[in-house]
């Protein structure tokens, strides 16, 4: 697509992650694993994901079939799972995908199973994934696709300040911003990078290696995070 291998260029970025990582806790896969979704699209990378013996939570973006991942992508450590717990912190995983629309959207249901996954678990800092961005990016075209409805999350989470970060997909570039006292944080994507500031569809040809964020998530909340891009050798 566009001129990327994008399955290549996903397996070349986990194989460099994982010679600059090492072993890890959790990978978020946040959305568009596949362009055009079929049985074979989620199988190839349940098969590629599977050589790191790692968790992984995959999440729907716009482009993906939910059903067909549900199926698919339901083994014991790599899955579509909702909600993860470690001794100081939560993952939360929603689905932002909007039927019949490329733009996001938190169903009321899935507002309500944030809420009440907040409540139960007040003692544990939290990390929120979506795919679709719930902050304006400032590329017009692409702040069209955003969570139409962000205003009833982040006023949702006024109320819980256990939160302390969203992490979503889309975008295809880093994205770093801070809204309410939370981190709202955006990584380049495992292909092709969009193009910063943008009026309309473009790719970015000044930095347009794929990418991969990675997140240390400390016992007093407190989040240090980096993204790194794969050099232009290996993603050639």
């Amino acid at each position: 697509m566009s001129g990327v291998d994008t399955e290549l260029s996903f397996r070349r970025v986990l194989e460099y992650a994982q010679s600059k990582l090492g072993k890890i806790d959790l990978i978020l896969v946040t959305g568009d694993l596949a362009q055009n979704p079929c049985i074979s699209s989620y199988q190839r990378i349940v098969k590629e994901l599977e050589k790191y013996q790692t968790r992984v939570v995959c999440l729907p973006g716009n482009h993906d079939d939910l059903s067909l991942m549900q199926q698919l992508i339901s083994r014991q450590q790599i899955n579509c799972n909702k909600h993860l717990k470690y001794k100081h912190w939560q993952v939360i995983c929603l689905n932002s995908k909007k039927t019949g629309s490329q733009g996001g959207y938190l169903a009321p249901d899935e507002l309500e199973y944030l809420a009440d996954t907040l409540k139960k678990q007040t003692d544990l800092n939290t990390l929120i994934a979506v795919h679709h961005h719930p902050v304006p990016t400032k590329s017009p075209w692409m702040d069209g696709m955003m969570i139409e409805n962000s205003d009833e999350l982040f006023s949702l989470l006024k109320n819980h300040r256990h939160v302390k970060a969203i992490i979503c997909g889309h975008i295809h570039q880093e994205l770093e911003i801070q809204k309410n006292n939370l981190s709202v944080l955006g990584t380049p994507s495992t292909c092709f990078q969009f193009e910063p500031l943008c009026t309309k569809y473009t790719l970015d040809s000044q930095q347009p290696e794929p990418g991969y964020r990675v997140l240390q998530l400390f016992p007093d909340g407190s989040i240090k995070s980096s993204v790194y891009r794969l050099p232009l050798d290996e993603a050639s």
